[in-house]
């Protein structure tokens, strides 16, 4: 399943999780994003805490005072790196983009996207929200709420 199918949140909320430059890096209890769209990233970074391949709580701001996922939550779900890179993160191969590009396979330097022919076909994909790569080739956009 998903993780996104696990989450609640708006449809601003899942646009600004596509388009804004997140680094993203594994850490003991989950994983740490930093919005590199901001003029000060150092001021916006925050820690997702995970269980299993769901995001369940971030130390941003929005995330306590709203209903519902944070960006940075639905950033980790739309972007997947739950490869097991928060259990070890010596031993992982996959690299997320800073600019929220598709995830890089670090051994090949190849695009790990599950099939760039035909989004209606692609495993990443939700109903109403497209992963990264379909929508960055727009090949998929956001069904509106």
């Amino acid at each position: 399943m998903h993780p996104l199918v696990a989450l609640t949140f708006s449809t601003r909320v899942a646009k600004r999780a596509q388009y804004e430059r997140f680094a993203i890096e594994p850490v003991e209890s989950g994983f740490r994003v930093r919005n590199e769209s901001h003029a000060n990233p150092a001021e916006h970074e925050y820690l997702v805490e995970m269980d299993g391949a769901v995001p369940t709580a971030c130390t941003c701001p929005a995330d306590e005072r709203f209903d519902g996922a944070c960006k940075h939550r639905v950033a980790i779900a739309i972007r997947r790196p739950d490869r097991g890179s928060a259990q070890s993160p010596s031993k992982d191969t996959t690299r997320i983009r800073g600019d929220g590009g598709p995830s890089v396979n670090s051994d090949t330097g190849h695009g790990i996207h599950s099939d760039e022919s035909d989004s209606d076909d692609c495993k990443e994909c939700l109903p109403d929200v497209p992963c990264w790569e379909c929508y960055r080739q727009e090949r998929r956009g956001f069904v509106d709420q």
